[in-house]
């Protein structure tokens, strides 16, 4: 059996537990998540494995990053099972504070990200999105002090705003992206998924195949708007109510004309039923 990870939920109890990982000049890893894990998130636990030799697992469900009208009280929250996952996995330390150590009475401030975070993407429906996850962020890396931490292409708008806070900050943390971890049907892993009845859940492997059948007619030479008019249409025709199908610059988030403009990704958000997806791929 497993021996369970040291968890800690205080910050002084925090502090003092990576002062003792940090013994010997050990080099440490961390891992934010907001629970209900999978495997898409034991992928990350184990590149950070690979990458430092202590790693830090939070666990903290974010309230400032979902709107009044969003799923805050009935994300899934799967503590006991969690706990065995990172077991499993080795994990070092895991960082579990409620929301009163995160944001005390009085607590005032807040980081407000532009860049990719005014992309015109997750932004335009979540406005109130990217500064609650800046915010949280910026303390965990504060508060873990890792080398490096590790964060899942599938957010990848997230992705590109935390890599740009941390370098804009000088938050002397290194943000590593990991490749998105998906079914063996192509739905990319997700807490959310738990949302979609049966009929739903073989629908939304549509998302991932739209996103491939535009990006096959971009790498064949397909003008752009045409090719991902084609993703688009069969995206609406299984049902779903489309927010974005967009091809950006991988590392900008900025629109392009053409594939030359690149390197490109297609990024998709969509609700089917009452459950809003998101998945994006590298053309």
């Amino acid at each position: 059996m497993s021996r369970s990870p040291m968890v800690v939920r205080t910050v002084p109890a925090l502090r003092r537990a990576i002062e003792a990982l940090r013994a010997r000049k050990a080099t440490t890893a961390l891992v934010p998540t907001m629970g209900a894990l999978h495997d898409g998130h034991v992928s990350l636990v184990r590149l950070a494995k690979r990458r430092a030799q202590k790693v830090i697992v939070s666990i903290f469900v974010n309230p400032t990053q979902f709107a009044p009208t969003e799923d805050f009280g009935s994300y899934p929250r799967t503590w006991k099972s969690d706990v065995a996952k990172l077991a499993a996995e080795k994990v070092d330390l895991i960082w579990n504070p409620d929301v009163k150590v995160m944001y005390p009475d009085g607590f005032a401030s807040r980081i407000v990200p532009e860049g990719p975070a005014i992309a015109g993407l997750e932004d335009r429906f979540r406005p109130h999105f990217f500064g609650g996850v800046a915010t949280v962020v910026g303390k965990l890396f504060t508060q873990c002090r890792p080398d490096v931490a590790i964060f899942g292409e599938k957010d990848f708008q997230q992705l590109r705003v935390v890599t740009q806070m941390a370098r804009d900050l000088d938050l002397g943390v290194r943000v590593i992206g990991s490749r998105t971890v998906r079914e063996r049907d192509g739905l990319a892993m997700s807490s959310r998924n738990v949302y979609l009845s049966a009929e739903e859940r073989q629908t939304a492997t549509t998302l991932y195949r739209a996103m491939k059948e535009s990006a096959k007619r971009l790498k064949a030479g397909d003008e752009l708007v045409a090719a991902m008019a084609v993703g688009r249409e069969m995206i609406e025709s299984a049902g779903f109510v489309l927010d974005y199908f967009e091809a950006r610059h991988a590392e900008t988030l900025a629109p392009v004309a053409s594939v030359k403009d690149g390197p490109v990704r297609i990024l998709v958000a969509a609700k089917l039923g009452k459950t809003r997806l998101i998945d994006n791929i590298g053309v």
